[in-house]
């Protein structure tokens, strides 16, 4: 049987200081390995998508796809798009990477299309469903614990309660796991159609689900570290793959 092909979105970068590549200003597409590991331990193929793509490629790209994964990058999504003016905490924008990502979200859901969002990811899915962000947790929500752990990134810096009933319960088959975070933003109201499937000990949201579509998942963790050593996280990306292996909802 074919490997499903999976979509992964690139991070962009501008050229660092100081790197000659005979051309100014111009812009590198990166992602970490693990993303792809991940997805063909599963029993995927992975194909990386560059960010700055036109919308016919989006729909070509489309064509082409089994399932789509968000992956995570060290920026946040402009408030502008969920109806929100910018606090003062708020971090890097990159406009190019979260104007293809939402398109190519939409897009997906509207064809059903498999969809698994990894931190940022989570947030441009429950963007695109029209929901909106908490710019900054520590700004406000000043009882929070500590959600940027990248110190903890190998081994699972705090506790997520997996809500009952959900898609990701019956995934994970736990009712909590061990999970590491490195985002100061998060889900703050829900997009149309997504559900709460798990929670912070100090009641942050940490994942979302569609209830409207064959599979749409958003986690704030970092799942393509933790599968190399915990089952409960592989099962995550075998259910994904597994999902993408149906025949191609194509419209």
């Amino acid at each position: 049987m074919n490997r499903p092909v999976i979509g992964i979105t690139a991070d962009l970068a501008a050229t660092p200081k100081g790197h000659h590549t005979g051309r100014k200003h111009e812009n590198t597409f990166f992602l970490p390995q693990r993303y792809c590991r991940a997805v063909e331990n599963a029993g995927g193929t992975a194909v990386i998508l560059p960010t700055t793509a036109s919308s016919p490629a989006i729909r070509q790209y489309l064509e082409k796809l089994d399932g789509l994964l968000l992956s995570g990058g060290n920026f946040d999504i402009h408030p502008s798009y969920y109806g929100e003016k910018p606090l003062k905490a708020l971090g890097e924008i990159k406009k190019e990477r979260t104007e293809f990502e939402l398109e190519l979200t939409s897009r997906a859901l509207s064809q059903d299309r498999p969809l698994l969002g990894i931190c940022g990811g989570a947030q441009a899915i429950n963007v695109a469903l029209g929901g909106s962000l908490y710019q900054d947790i520590a700004t406000q929500i000043p009882y929070a614990e500590e959600h940027q752990q990248s110190p903890k990134k190998e081994i699972g810096g705090h506790r997520v309660n997996i809500l009952s009933g959900t898609r990701l319960r019956r995934i994970v088959k736990r009712d909590a796991v061990e999970v590491n975070t490195t985002h100061h933003q998060a889900v703050k109201k829900v997009g149309s159609g997504l559900v709460v499937n798990a929670t912070a000990e100090d009641g942050l949201i940490e994942g979302v689900e569609s209830s409207r579509h064959s599979f749409v998942l958003g986690i704030q963790w970092h799942p393509e570290v933790l599968s190399r050593l915990r089952p409960d996280q592989q099962r995550i990306f075998a259910a994904f793959v597994a999902c993408c292996k149906r025949p191609a909802r194509r419209t």
